[in-house]
């Protein structure tokens, strides 16, 4: 005759935990594969260490700034404009921040730089809602 056992609650926690830092694991062994998914953490962290935009200076920008000019770079790398071409009515008129600031590049650096700005606006979403702000 079959046994069965009953899996206890911390049990079946400690088994979820387990497959969850698993599944983390596989997922980070896949990405780091991926030039895409290196280049959008080197622009992070170029914009925090080369910038100086660290955690503290984008908790400044909580009216959606930075989220903003990742849409403006995102649109300017899919609509394939290029840093010498600034079509009337192109995403640097949605720019948050000085005039001076927009640097669009080339459509893949441009997507690259989206992403990083992406993440930075998450990051400081997710710190909100850490210290009981909401997410803005």
């Amino acid at each position: 005759m079959a046994r069965y056992e009953v899996v206890s609650s911390p049990n079946m926690r400690s088994l979820m935990n387990w497959s969850k830092e698993r599944l983390a694991r596989t997922l980070m062994d896949f990405f780091r594969a991926s030039d895409a998914v290196r280049d959008v953490m080197a622009e992070r962290g170029r914009q925090v260490t080369g910038e100086g935009w660290t955690p503290a200076h984008d908790d400044d920008h909580g009216h959606g700034e930075m989220a903003m000019a990742a849409a403006c770079y995102a649109a300017h790398g899919a609509l394939g404009w290029f840093a010498n071409t600034q079509p009337p009515g192109g995403p640097q008129l949605l720019w948050p921040w000085a005039p001076g600031w927009w640097k669009p590049k080339d459509r893949r650096r441009d997507l690259v730089r989206a992403g990083a700005l992406i993440i930075a606006e998450i990051e400081r979403i997710d710190r909100m809602r850490e210290k009981g702000a909401g997410d803005e």
